[in-house]
């Protein structure tokens, strides 16, 4: 594979049209950025014409693959997409449901999740996604608080579980179950149902009409609904079509995405709408074990994936545990120290301030490519020349380092409430550690507090509240107030620097925004998952949790029995590892600010356990609760 950055040539092209974003100040800080929407609003129409409209202007182009049972690939063309959706459409019209119903979608990242997603809205329905890893009472609540009239579960256990709960669900009609084959039996149910019928829901349908029904996972407290229109998606994918276009529309013939992230999440959900506005090959990955997902990028061979850092952070970490294994941990460093220097030269010349890599950057990478980014590449299918990556910051150091390896990485971040993405890092105009400038049609805001507020056509249009009739705006005052605390620089990146309620004041009143110690320190590779702490006492914690592979290797390599987890707490060495860790990141921040004191655990933080959301965010609450004793032992003399 050709890396982007190889020869001279690649730093004359001539930069796509990018508007750099207006800046207003106060008091001499940036408190405002916006840019111009790069993409024309639609005026008219909805989602559900995309299968039609692919259909008619390219009938025979590849929009999707899907895996068969015989872990083979089929191409899907635009004209078999629109007559599969179409005959699911009448399906669901057969079943008796009618415009604005809510139907809900309970499944991991799979075909029939896009497939029924076009199809409801063809049939003028809402979707209502629902994580498969919900619990019964997630589940039932959300059904409820919806209205849902159906439900479409992946498994037959997903669906046995809610039987308890139907009693409770009154405005629940149907529920199929994929594995049992209801969305094929849903299909061959409209046959006698007028292709008409579907044109005429689809005719009714426009930008302001409800989309989808979101419900937040939530760190804390009872999920919100989150009303998405279909006006709202088009904002959102239309501008990011036109400001990633080397993803989605790039001078490859094969243009391809492997969504692997949970499509009842919005950001899955917006890229695997991106990708069939755009005709580019969308695939399916529903497991994220390293045994299920590697042979799927193998197989699937994408050009651009969706990622959050920790996943970014264990390939990286990975790839120097093998190389320390196999005795080249040397040879690893140094090709990595070229990478980020190889990055970050490029960053330079891509924002004026330097002239790209010099003859001896590229003559190193040159050598380190084989050895090193080659195998990086490959571990990712081989073909991967961009990520689209959000959840948390990623990190100047790992940006650069996937930069000089090969991989552009877009950094962006946002909300359920903004409809996926509201800021991104700009095609050739990076600034590594930071999330961007504003996406195309957006403004950003920082309040007297730091707050970050956003306004756009792709924010919301409110919250799903039936006790007050249906939606109560989330925007009052036209600006959507996101709970994150963070910066503008003078020329309108955003860095992130911790959530508003995170936010910790120690007893001293010493101010501490946990999220660059946390991220600093899961990146070591024998940490898993970290926690910062001290809200109204004396200085500040650290819970940590270990890493399994990290904590596999270093036995490997350090002559350790295997034994379990809780025996190797208090072993000197690894304490030792640890300390440095934590001293390493305490150089991010002033001495108040800095972890005093840290406490292992023996158990990793879980979605299942309930200390992770969907997304993994650490749910504080729940952790501190559980894990009390050893936070009480960090604050003991």
């Amino acid at each position: 594979m050709s890396t982007p950055y190889s020869t001279s040539a690649d730093f004359d092209d001539a930069p796509p049209a990018l508007v750099p974003p207006e800046i207003r100040r106060l008091d001499g800080a940036v408190r405002e950025a916006s840019v111009p929407a790069l993409a024309q609003p639609v005026r008219h129409g909805s989602l559900a014409d995309l299968p039609y409209d692919n259909s008619a202007a390219a009938p025979q182009s590849v929009v999707l693959s899907r895996k068969g049972p015989d872990g083979e690939w089929a191409d899907i063309t635009a004209e078999r997409f629109a007559a599969q959706v179409q005959a699911a459409a009448r399906g669901l019209i057969a079943e008796g449901l009618v415009p604005g119903d809510r139907i809900a979608i309970m499944a991991r990242t799979t075909y029939e999740w896009t497939l029924l997603d076009f199809a409801a809205w063809a049939a003028g329905l809402v979707t209502v996604p629902v994580y498969p890893t919900s619990s019964v009472f997630q589940t039932r609540w959300i059904l409820q608080d919806s209205g849902a009239v159906a439900l479409v579960t992946e498994t037959v256990a997903q669906a046995a579980a809610l039987g308890p709960e139907l009693d409770r669900l009154p405005d629940l009609r149907h529920v199929w179950v994929m594995e049992k084959g209801h969305v094929d039996r849903l299909t061959e149910a409209g046959d006698h149902i007028p292709d008409g019928e579907v044109a005429v829901r689809r005719g009714m349908l426009g930008p302001d009409t409800l989309a989808t029904l979101i419900y937040t996972s939530g760190t804390t407290g009872r999920p919100k609904g989150c009303v998405l229109t279909h006006g709202n998606f088009f904002a959102e994918v239309d501008n990011a079509i036109e400001l990633l276009s080397p993803v989605f529309k790039g001078a490859d013939d094969d243009l391809s995405v492997l969504l692997f992230l949970p499509m009842s999440h919005v950001f899955g959900r917006m890229v695997a709408i991106a990708c069939v506005r755009a005709r580019v090959r969308l695939g399916h990955a529903p497991s994220l074990k390293a045994e299920d997902l590697l042979p799927d990028l193998a197989a699937f061979r994408p050009t651009c994936l969706l990622a959050i850092p920790y996943m970014l952070e264990k390939v990286y970490n990975s790839a120097r545990a093998k190389a320390e294994a196999g005795g080249r941990v040397a040879t690893f460093d140094r090709a990595a120290g070229v990478a980020r220097r190889y990055g970050e030269a490029v960053e330079a010349h891509k924002t004026g301030t330097g002239s790209g890599p010099g003859a001896t950057l590229r003559a190193a990478r040159a050598l380190y490519d084989p050895l090193v980014y080659r195998r990086i590449r490959a571990a990712m299918g081989g073909r991967v020349r961009h990520a689209i990556c959000g959840g948390s910051p990623l990190g100047r150091s790992l940006s650069a380092f996937y930069l000089g390896a090969g991989i552009e990485i877009y950094e962006g971040y946002g909300l359920t409430e903004t409809t996926g993405a509201t800021t991104v890092t700009p095609p050739l105009q990076p600034r590594l550690g930071t999330v961007g400038w504003p996406m195309p049609g957006t403004r950003i805001r920082i309040a007297a507090d730091g707050e970050i507020l956003v306004a756009g056509e792709h924010v919301l249009r409110g919250y799903w509240d039936p006790a007050a009739g249906g939606v109560v705006s989330a925007t009052p005052d036209g600006w959507l107030p996101t709970g994150d605390i963070g910066e503008l620089d003078d020329e309108g990146y955003l860095t992130i620097t911790g959530r508003k309620k995170e936010l910790i004041i120690t007893a001293g009143g010493k101010s501490v925004a946990p999220a660059p110690l946390e991220n600093w320190l899961r990146s070591h590779p024998l940490i898993s998952q970290a926690l910062v702490l001290g809200d109204g006492r004396p200085y500040v914690t650290a819970l940590l949790t270990l890493d399994p592979d990290g904590l596999t290797h270093w036995r490997a390599m350090n002559g350790k029995h295997p034994v379990p987890v809780e025996l190797l707490l208090d072993d000197d060495e690894l304490q030792t590892v640890l300390q440095r860790a934590v001293d390493d990141a305490n150089k991010l921040v002033s001495r108040p600010e800095s972890i005093r004191r840290f406490a292992v655990l023996p158990t990793d933080f879980t979605e299942f356990a309930g200390h992770l959301t969907p997304t993994m965010k650490l749910r504080r609450d729940r952790i501190l609760r559980d894990f009390d004793e050893q936070v009480q032992g960090l604050y003991e003399r």
